[in-house]
């Protein structure tokens, strides 16, 4: 049986899609700001609501352990902007990117995410694949858009884990 690169990488991020619906669908609203240590990176509204996410151009030492608010947002930055790059619009700035907020709203955030990005796959053909990628590397001649989609899965299934591993820790707690 033969399997295109397309269809290879589509199947992957299946794979990885389901694995993080798993959690998605048993998410309670209390996990996503719910913080297991006392050195965390979460979101909070701001003085008008608007979720914000906290940041540090240099990543601090000790790193922050993040909450699945955090999660769910650092997931929907990169996506976003993967999306826009994909798509040829001009990328969003992090600061740009809004958390929805907890529950629903950041479940169903990342599941029309979900759409966008197998719109892109689904329009990707083998050749395409060799083009230069715009996103993560600054269209450096080393990295294809295979290596993106192939980064994308990564990225995804190492937030899914964070996510997952998180929410089984919070209700282990008993918080």
């Amino acid at each position: 049986m033969t399997v295109s690169r397309c269809e290879l990488l589509r199947w992957q991020f299946e794979l990885t899609w389901s694995l993080f619906e798993y959690h998605l669908e048993r998410l309670e609203d209390e996990d996503f700001l719910w913080e297991p240590g006392p050195l965390c990176w979460t979101v909070r509204p701001d003085a008008d609501g608007r979720w914000v996410a906290d940041w540090a151009e240099t990543e601090p030492d000790p790193i922050p352990v993040p909450t699945i608010g955090w999660v769910s947002w650092h997931i929907g930055w990169w996506w976003s902007v993967t999306v826009d790059h994909a798509q040829g619009r001009v990328p969003r700035e992090r600061t740009e990117i809004v958390w929805p907020g907890e529950g629903k709203a950041a479940v169903e955030w990342l599941r029309g995410l979900r759409g966008e990005w197998l719109a892109v796959l689904e329009r990707l053909t083998d050749a395409e694949l060799d083009a230069i990628a715009p996103f993560p590397w600054q269209n450096d001649p080393e990295h294809t858009v295979a290596h993106m989609a192939g980064w994308v899965n990564s990225e995804l299934m190492k937030n899914a884990a964070e996510i997952g591993q998180l929410r089984l820790l919070r209700a282990a707690s008993g918080a």
